[in-house]
């Protein structure tokens, strides 16, 4: 099996159909993916028809053939907000969303905010449903996709870009989560998109369950003015914490975060596995993986360029080999393949074999895991936007 598709025979084959599907096939955990399977491609001439389409119980394959800008189509609110990070320049400031800043920021200085309230309010996503985008531009601006109890989405070759970046709780490009500790949503592939200043994560689950996932091929750019950490790269990432997520996150290019990378756990009883593996982090001043309860990470074939923290100690149980090594034989029925470490700080806490309990074959179905190099090389010249087109 060769995880690295060609591309050029992918796209010769879709020239020939009648109508448009994704491209590719998806492996791991989302490999029976199949979206709006082949519903005839249709491209929304409006905002309100994007929205309808999107989220309505028929299946679709919606091409967006140009960015759709929401912001400001739903007005503004001025608010309460807070200021917790006093660093300069341009640190971000909080919404006080459910009273976040009385709760968990009580001695931050208290501010107004004005904030645009499309981020706040995402586009929902209903079952069964492809969206593509054409060529290297198209995709969303100002809000972000809402998967509650989804299943069988593509989400491929779109941007989403501009949510409220100077605030906290200004929105997030995707979210799948139900917060009632129900199936956040399940067979779902995300996949060759690039995400770039969002005021909070790129990518999000809740408490329910998010599960057959795969997340590959895409660029997250953390480049942003604004921070907690006020040093130009988005924070908050990614979070995984519903009650039995299972994920696989490969092929992605994570550029100038500084934490979230992702962080994975955190509720008492819950569990997340995730095999993170052939993923380039790019230049990130803070940290990349956060295991927290209830976790289980394996890394493997990750190529980590100028991470100040590769990962941090937590609660929860992580792997990260950095050498080839026989503890993933009985589990996937091969050896692990190392991560590569360059221009970065060292590793803690990140030898738990016992990951391998929760982690199996099935998570990376499909792939061949490349060594780090390879994986680095190849990630930089495919994923995102354009490429798939």
């Amino acid at each position: 099996m060769q995880l690295r598709p060609n591309f050029a025979s992918l796209l010769a084959t879709v020239a020939l159909l009648p109508s448009v599907l994704a491209v590719g096939t998806p492996f791991g955990l989302g490999s029976a993916t199949t979206g709006g399977g082949s519903a005839a491609a249709a491209t929304p001439t409006s905002l309100s028809q994007l929205t309808t389409w999107l989220s309505d119980s028929t299946a679709r394959t919606i091409v967006l053939d140009r960015l759709w800008d929401f912001t400001g189509i739903e007005g503004t609110t001025t608010g309460s907000g807070c200021k917790p990070w006093t660093c300069s320049p341009n640190p971000q400031i909080a919404i006080d969303k459910d009273s976040w800043c009385e709760n968990f920021q009580p001695n931050a200085a208290k501010t107004t905010v004005t904030y645009d309230n499309a981020g706040l309010n995402p586009l929902r996503v209903g079952n069964n449903k492809t969206l593509l985008g054409k060529g290297s531009g198209s995709g969303i601006q100002g809000k972000g996709l809402y998967l509650n109890r989804s299943n069988n989405v593509i989400i491929q070759n779109i941007k989403i870009v501009n949510i409220n970046p100077q605030f906290v709780w200004g929105g997030d490009a995707i979210a799948v989560h139900n917060m009632k500790m129900i199936d956040g949503g399940s067979n779902i592939w995300i996949d060759h998109n690039f995400i770039q200043n969002i005021g909070r994560q790129f990518i999000a689950t809740g408490y329910g369950a998010v599960s057959k996932t795969t997340i590959s091929n895409n660029v997250f750019d953390g480049d942003t003015t604004w921070s907690p950490n006020c040093n130009g790269q988005a924070y908050w990432a990614f979070i995984f914490t519903g009650a039995g997520d299972q994920l696989t996150f490969a092929l992605n290019h994570v550029y100038h975060t500084s934490g979230r990378g992702p962080h994975v756990g955190g509720t008492s009883g819950f569990f997340q596995n995730v095999h993170v593996f052939n993923n380039y982090y790019d230049h990130i001043d803070g940290h990349a993986i956060e295991p927290d309860v209830g976790s289980k990470i394996l890394l493997e074939g990750n190529y980590f360029n100028t991470v100040t923290s590769p990962d941090l100690a937590g609660d929860g149980q992580l792997y990260v080999p950095t050498s080839s090594s026989t503890a993933c034989q009985s589990a996937l029925g091969r050896s692990c393949v190392a991560n590569t470490l360059n221009g970065s700080g060292a590793l803690v806490d990140a030898s738990d074999t016992g990951v391998l309990n929760g982690i199996t074959a099935a998570y990376s179905a499909g792939a061949t895991v490349m060594s780090a190099q390879d994986a680095a090389n190849y990630v930089q010249s495919h994923a995102g936007v354009g490429i798939v087109n």
